[in-house]
């Protein structure tokens, strides 16, 4: 069975989707990845996708939608849930059935980027670049023979330093 991981960001936008996309890719089949967001927006930031098509990546599945789908006990039993922005980090998370591990990995929010399409561009590239950063040294781990409470304790190294 693939572990669980949900990503969240307040609006479930741009950085959990572009994290969603890279650990759906990079993860498979260890790992069955969503993301949501507190306050969803509705809509996947459109040079959220311009990149991921740019990338290569099949993006018609990606879609704005509320943490609440993932609550409840029609909801996936999460391993672990990762915000990606401040907002979503301290705000009062619902309760995940399966006590998933918790931890955040503050990207800066590339649909905050203003100035040129090329500056606007290099913002989310740049969000993509940390996101992949991260991820990467999340999947190089041998996460099933570490502790939850060592796993945690990487999962935050990672998201603070950005890598091992």
């Amino acid at each position: 069975m693939p572990k669980k991981i949900l990503v969240l960001c307040t609006g479930n936008s741009c950085r959990s989707i572009l994290a969603e996309a890279i650990l759906q890719r990079q993860g498979a089949p260890r790992f069955q990845t969503f993301s949501a967001g507190s306050h969803p927006k509705g809509t996947v930031n459109p040079h959220a996708i311009a990149l991921l098509k740019k990338l290569g990546y099949d993006t018609t599945h990606f879609r704005s939608k509320s943490w609440d789908e993932f609550i409840g006990t029609s909801a996936p039993k999460l391993d672990i849930v990762i915000t990606v922005c401040g907002n979503a980090a301290s705000e009062t998370c619902p309760v995940w059935i399966g006590a998933p591990l918790q931890t955040h990995w503050g990207i800066e929010d590339p649909a905050d980027a203003v100035g040129s399409q090329v500056e606007i561009e290099a913002a989310f590239q740049l969000a993509y670049d940390r996101l992949f950063q991260r991820i990467t040294a999340f999947l190089e781990l041998s996460s099933e023979n570490l502790s939850s409470s060592d796993l945690k304790a990487t999962l935050d190294k990672i998201g603070h330093e950005g890598i091992l």
